[in-house]
Formats: C-alpha cells, sequence, structure tokens
C-alpha cells in the first residue's frame, strides 16, 4: 500500500541483481513459449478466461518501449497480444510479465505498465489484461494487486492475473497433453524424492503429444523444460526401459524425441565409431605394410634365384605364390 505518491523503487541487492542475471535465459525461453503457445497458455492456467477469448485471430503484437518510472530506466515490454472477445466485436490486449527474481516493487511495476497501455491502447482495444508469471526458484510470490491511499481512504486498487509456478502442484497437470504444462512441469514445486517420479510423468507427456505437434514445436517444449530439469543419463535410460517395458513407447521414438539421449547416443556412436575406425585402420594399415614388406621380400629373392637361372615353376612352389606373379615379377 501507498500514501500520497508513488515511491522511486530502490536499488536492488547484489543477490537480486545476481538472480535477475541468472534468470535472463529463462526470460527468454518464457518469451518464445508463450509466443507460440499463448492460446494453450491461457487454457492451462486461466480456463475461465480463456471461455471469454476468441484465438483464432490472436497475435504477438510488436515489442513496446516504455518508460520504467520505478527502475528509472527504459525498457522493452515484450508480450503483448491482441486477441477477441467471442461474444463481442472488440479486441483486447494481453500483457503477459515473466518474472524470475525477487522484486519488491513488482506489483508497482505492473500498475505502472498498464497504464503506459492503457494511454496508448485505450481507444482500439475494449479491455487490456495483466497477467504475471512468477517463477522464482525459492518460492517467492508477489501480491496480485497495487493499492494507493492516503489517510481517508483508497485512491487506486489495482489487480492483475497472476501464476506462481512454484506454488502449483505438478501432480494436477500429469494427465494434460497442454504443451506449456510439460514445458514447465519441472518449474512447478516438487522435493527430491518427486524427482524421478515427476521425470517419468514429463516422458509419458511427451510421448502422448507426439503427432500432435510438429517437430519445431517439440523441440522448443524440450528445450525449454531442460532448463528447469537438467537430464541424469542413467536416470533416464532407467526410465525409458521402463516405459518400453509397459509397451507405452518404441526405441525408434525415444531416439527421435529425446534429444538429450540423441545426444548422448551421437556422442558414444562417434566416439565409438572414431575408436573403432582408427583401430581398424591401425590394423589394417599395419597388415598392409606386412604384406607390402612380404611381397618386396618375395620378389627380390624370385629375382635373385632367376639369375641363377632357377626356373619359374620352381621358385613360385618355393615362395607359395602363383607361377603367374613370378612372371609378372620377372617381366617388371
Amino acid at each position: 500500500m501507498r500514501f500520497g505518491k508513488l515511491v522511486p523503487k530502490m536499488d536492488r541487492t547484489k543477490s537480486d541483481k545476481q538472480d535477475f542475471n541468472h534468470a535472463i535465459p529463462h526470460d527468454e525461453a518464457f518469451k518464445k513459449l508463450l509466443q507460440t503457445f499463448f492460446a494453450e497458455f491461457i487454457e492451462l492456467f486461466f480456463p475461465e478466461l480463456d471461455k471469454l477469448l476468441d484465438h483464432r485471430d490472436a497475435k504477438f503484437l510488436m515489442q513496446e518501449l516504455l518508460v520504467d518510472v520505478v527502475g528509472e530506466s527504459a525498457r522493452t515490454l515484450d508480450l503483448l497480444f491482441e486477441t477477441r472477445y467471442k461474444t463481442e466485436n472488440a479486441f483486447v490486449l494481453i500483457h503477459l510479465e515473466p518474472n524470475a527474481y525477487r522484486d519488491p516493487d513488482f506489483a508497482e511495476r505492473m500498475y505502472i505498465y498498464y497504464g503506459r497501455l492503457y494511454e496508448r491502447h485505450r481507444h482500439s482495444h475494449r479491455c487490456i489484461i495483466p497477467i504475471a508469471v512468477i517463477a522464482v526458484d525459492d518460492g517467492w510470490d508477489a501480491p496480485d494487486e497495487f493499492v494507493i491511499s492516503y489517510p481517508l481512504g483508497e485512491i487506486i486498487r489495482f489487480r492483475y492475473l497472476k501464476v506462481n509456478l512454484k506454488k502449483l502442484s505438478w501432480r494436477k497437470f500429469i494427465d494434460s497433453d497442454n504443451p506449456v504444462a510439460a514445458a514447465l512441469m519441472a518449474k512447478m514445486g516438487y522435493n527430491k524424492g518427486e524427482r524421478r517420479e515427476l521425470r517419468t510423468a514429463y516422458l509419458r507427456m511427451l510421448f502422448r503429444m507426439r503427432g500432435k505437434q510438429n517437430d519445431a514445436r517439440m523441440a522448443l517444449i524440450m528445450s525449454v523444460a531442460d532448463l528447469y530439469f537438467k537430464p541424469i543419463e542413467e536416470e533416464d535410460r532407467s526410465i525409458l526401459r521402463e516405459l518400453q517395458d509397459q509397451q507405452i513407447v518404441k526405441e525408434e521414438e525415444i531416439m527421435e524425441l529425446m534429444p538429450a539421449w540423441k545426444r548422448w547416443g551421437l556422442e558414444e556412436g562417434l566416439q565409438k565409431g572414431l575408436e573403432e575406425g582408427l583401430q581398424k585402420g591401425r590394423e589394417e594399415g599395419r597388415e598392409e605394410g606386412r604384406e607390402e614388406g612380404r611381397d618386396a621380400e618375395r620378389r627380390a629373392i624370385a629375382l635373385r634365384m632367376l639369375g641363377k637361372g632357377i626356373r619359374p615353376e620352381e621358385i613360385a612352389d618355393l615362395l607359395q605364390v602363383p607361377e603367374e606373379q613370378v612372371d609378372q615379377w620377372r617381366r617388371s
């Protein structure tokens, strides 16, 4: 709650800045995921809102430069989507704001961004809906409203939609075929003892989605998921053997879908092939060299014997070579 006027944001602590820098790749991953699966995101986390919207004409709008009053800097607003209501001939703007670091002024920031967007788009769009995606690893949460008041009462109460991934139970989504659920399930709340079970559920989801998503989209889902759940080779091998035994998946499907497995298999295959090739080359080279040496030695002996008047057939018999070979040596 604020009294009177907005208070400028204090500088973040050193640890907050480190968390922010560490989160940058994750923000980019969220951006790409939500650009690709915007409708699926709304359907998964905000089903009541989804019932109101017609996504057939939904589109990602160009990035907008906003003045960040709180941070005292200019900033690019990354995720702004335009869609329609189902029952009204009206456009709706949806501002998605991913956040992967602690920010005590996050609600204030959402309010300021909303004000900038409202100023620009209030004549062309029926409504602007702000949504925050909180993805802080330690479970930190932001309030879903920002209030400005003075001693006699409230002046403004601004509210926005919010999903905090760490507050969600991954078990709620294990039967879903939603690509956003698969990509973000490992970012939800789970403990170390649930790691293998979560990984198994995720792999099952991938195989169920196969055929429903093209290769590029499947690769995006897996690349985002792998940011939050680093695969362990032996663990994945064990899980996938179980899925094969249960006849849930075939070996060729595993190789097509699993980037880590393809990487492990490729590296092992290349290394094994290289080692085998080198060994075979060394053996063939040694054998070829030995054979060439033997041929040169037999030829020299044959020529000396021919010079002494020994008949070619006798030389062939003594050296255990065809008589034609002795004749060829003689002619050369």
